[in-house]
């Protein structure tokens, strides 16, 4: 992968770790319950968990470009015409409701690194929109084992440290988000539709 593609596949991972997701709002949540040590473990569930739909993902991309490379650019209009339409619900989407959270019950580490990973894995929009997301940096020119390598490292050590430190200021998110949550929805999805418009003129 060419730097200038990694750093806007880096850009563009950074802002998807920041959107408003299920595994984002359980790190927030596990992060008041059972403090950011515990946390961890229900990060790294989850981001095993992303690694496995990126590695999904690009076999499905690898099937297209044994078929035709055409497919692929085809491949990458789709998905930007989707980051687009996702970006608007982004957008348009109203501030996260966070309800004060009781007492914790005692859960178990593994209990723990299972949540995480089940919210990853059985969310169908994260497939769909790896699907569509990893096409777009994706050089069929070049080794595909090797490019699902980095964007999955990059990807798993992004998501990893914006999780945690979500977890760690837990306790401070909550009231910022209940007052400014809308602009931080309006930001990642216009980030979210620029990225969509722009990336598969970028890399015709």
């Amino acid at each position: 992968m060419a730097l200038d593609t990694w750093l806007i596949y880096l850009v563009a991972v950074i802002g998807l770790s920041l959107a408003p997701g299920p595994n984002g709002l359980l790190a927030l949540t596990h992060g008041v319950m059972y403090g950011h040590r515990k946390t961890l473990f229900t990060i790294s569930g989850g981001v095993l968990g992303f690694v496995v739909l990126i590695a999904l993902a690009m076999f499905g991309i690898g099937a297209l470009l044994l078929a035709s490379t055409d497919l692929l650019l085809v491949f990458k209009w789709i998905g930007g015409i989707y980051l687009i339409w996702l970006g608007i619900r982004i957008w348009r989407s109203p501030a996260i409701a966070l309800q004060p959270v009781g007492k914790a019950v005692a859960v178990s580490q593994f209990g723990l690194f299972r949540q995480g990973a089940l919210a990853a894995i059985t969310n169908p929009k994260v497939l769909l929109f790896f699907g569509a997301f990893l096409p777009q940096f994706i050089d069929p020119e070049k080794s595909l084992l090797s490019q699902f390598m980095v964007m999955a490292a990059t990807f798993a050590v992004v998501e990893f440290v914006v999780e945690y430190l979500i977890a760690r200021v837990a306790t401070k998110l909550r009231p910022w988000l209940a007052r400014s949550g809308k602009r931080f929805n309006q930001c990642c999805g216009g980030m979210f539709a620029l990225i969509g418009a722009s990336l598969p003129l970028y890399n015709n």
